[in-house]
């Protein structure tokens, strides 16, 4: 079985079942967090290099545990293992939700999230790959992620490479250390890095959160206990 995907959620999955899969990831963190057991790194070369591998190498399941913004690897799973005949489960951590006391504006894109940022200086958490979006905006930027970003980027921008889990204490001194008055995240879920939204409720920020890409069109569950449960069960091949 071919397990996709660098998460948490991956790492914990290819835990539960040792021997039986292989675990696949992008490539685009120098030094990732390796899952247990087989592990293979980089792209496969869109769909048909895919398909392709899917059949050489005698995968009967896949399960996609990518980020819940990984759109295009998603959509290349669900056209790859219809073409090889094999099934799919996509495991996606469920969303964040603003509890009593948030102020959160949610928008369906990076690029309508830098058309109207409601404060003067921003925290980004939104991942290197996306800083460029903000490169005309003149406010300032604590940019964080775990690999330096390549430009453009913001002329004011101070990045910061770190790699959660993250503290509620540490949040909120690192925002007030910056001056922050907004805070622009994806909702990508999972308790690694909700501290800031906490942080954010805290010190009355607003959080302009970009909504996720429409669900794939696959079976799906949202824990690892479900998902392991579907390969155990015969779903996934085994």
């Amino acid at each position: 079985m071919l397990i996709l995907g660098g998460t948490g959620e991956a790492r914990r999955l290819a835990a539960e079942l040792p021997g039986r899969v292989i675990s696949s990831l992008a490539g685009r963190v120098t030094d990732p967090r390796l899952p247990e057991g087989e592990v293979r790194v980089g792209g496969f070369g869109g769909v048909d290099g895919l398909v392709e591998w899917l059949r050489a190498n005698g995968i009967t399941a896949v399960v996609d545990a990518t980020h819940p913004f990984a759109a295009r690897i998603t959509a290349n799973a669900v056209e790859a293992t219809a073409r090889v005949g094999i099934p799919l489960l996509v495991l996606r951590r469920p969303g964040w939700t603003p509890e009593p006391g948030d102020d959160w504006r949610w928008v369906d894109s990076l690029e309508e999230a830098a058309a109207d940022l409601p404060g003067d200086r921003v925290f980004l958490t939104t991942g290197r790959q996306d800083i460029g979006v903000f490169a005309g905006c003149g406010q300032y930027f604590l940019a964080r992620s775990v690999e330096p970003p390549e430009p453009p980027l913001p002329r004011r921008v101070h990045v910061l490479l770190d790699r959660g889990p993250f503290t509620v204490d540490g949040e909120v001194e690192l925002m007030r250390a910056h001056g922050i008055d907004v805070l622009v995240t994806k909702d990508s879920g999972g308790a690694q890095t909700a501290a800031k939204l906490v942080a954010a409720r805290l010190l009355g920020v607003p959080v302009v959160v970009v909504r996720r890409p429409p669900a794939p069109a696959a079976e799906t569950v949202d824990s690892v206990a479900a998902a392991a449960e579907w390969v155990r069960r015969g779903s996934g091949g085994a």
